[in-house]
């Protein structure tokens, strides 16, 4: 499998005590290279500002300018919430936004799978604001560059324990959103009735207790969930915020989930991608924050889609609690409007 990283990832927050440290991917990136599964490297670039500004404000990208450039030793929050910021964020954050540019670039150009192991995270940063570790949102201005260059239409797929409500933001006119989520855990969005038809366009939302979900459920939940959106959708380019803070274990997540989803979840991709984007697909690194955790799941996600894996769980749909099969019943029923 292709995978995206530069050593650069490593400079933001270097030195600052935080969840969202630089060993997320160095460690991950060496006890990759050290299995073999690092061979397909490619050297992301960065986003210019015209590619940030197709979903960040000018404003904003100006506002993280000055403040980066305005920090030396120390780290300090963004002054748009509660993202940790230093002298080298700006330029590490403008480098995983190329980094989810350079994947998806790979992914049209030879029709495949692509992982970009690329930090700080995205998709809680919103147009005019930075928040929870997130400085640019990178699946949305893959999203937004994918359309601006080859239309089409994009599905972008969110299983990180925590709901992307910046990339909520920008579904619509060819995006369309699907996400589980511990709910009503930070940042407190994505309730079922955030669900929407936007005439083409989905956003999907299946809010799942914050605690102790189990792994059956949750790899039912989207074996069943994820078709019935592509085939409304269709999309040609599936995006997905692989944020494995939902396994158990994980400080600041933990759906009470198996590190073995992630094998289920990513044959459901490769099945999805081959059906109706031919081949094409983007995992681009969101939360996970146990780092024996992060490192099987990435590697579990290389192996499948290297191997081509396409089979289907075993997981039961009788396994979906009550509560949340409502939520698929009622997404069902959107979906057939």
């Amino acid at each position: 499998m292709l995978v995206v990283y530069d050593e650069i990832y490593g400079d933001h927050l270097r030195g600052i005590p935080h969840a969202e440290s630089p060993d997320r991917v160095q460690v991950v990136a060496s006890f990759l290279r050290d299995s073999g599964k690092l061979n397909n490297l490619i050297d992301p670039r960065d986003a210019s500002d015209a590619e940030i500004t197709r979903v960040h404000s000018a404003e904003y990208l100006e506002t993280v300018k000055r403040e980066t450039q305005a920090l030396h030793s120390h780290a300090a929050y963004l002054s748009t919430g509660d993202t940790v910021i230093d002298a080298h964020s700006l330029i590490v954050a403008r480098r995983a936004a190329g980094g989810a540019l350079s994947a998806m670039e790979n992914a049209v150009a030879e029709n495949q799978s692509v992982f970009a192991l690329i930090r700080p995270p995205g998709h809680h940063a919103e147009s005019t604001r930075g928040m929870g570790f997130c400085v640019f949102n990178n699946a949305a201005i893959a999203a937004r560059t994918y359309l601006a260059d080859h239309g089409g239409r994009v599905l972008i797929v969110d299983f990180d324990y925590h709901h992307g409500n910046g990339t909520q933001a920008v579904a619509g006119d060819g995006i369309s959103y699907v996400s589980t989520h511990g709910y009503p855990a930070y940042p407190g969005t994505g309730s079922a009735d955030e669900n929407y038809n936007l005439g083409a366009d989905m956003i999907l939302n299946v809010p799942l207790p914050p605690h102790r979900f189990g792994t059956e459920p949750f790899v039912a939940l989207w074996e069943d969930l994820l078709p019935k959106v592509a085939a409304k959708v269709k999309p040609t380019m599936l995006i997905v915020s692989a944020g494995f803070d939902y396994v158990s274990g994980d400080p600041v997540g933990d759906l009470g989930v198996e590190r073995s989803a992630a094998t289920d979840l990513t044959r459901l991709i490769n099945r999805v991608a081959a059906q109706y984007c031919e081949g094409r697909a983007i995992f681009l690194l969101e939360g996970g924050y146990n780092i024996s955790v992060l490192m099987e799941s990435v590697a579990r996600v290389i192996e499948s889609v290297d191997a081509k894996e396409t089979a289907l769980s075993s997981a039961q749909e009788s396994a979906i609690p009550q509560r949340e099969r409502a939520i698929v019943q009622f997404v069902s029923e959107l979906l057939g409007k």
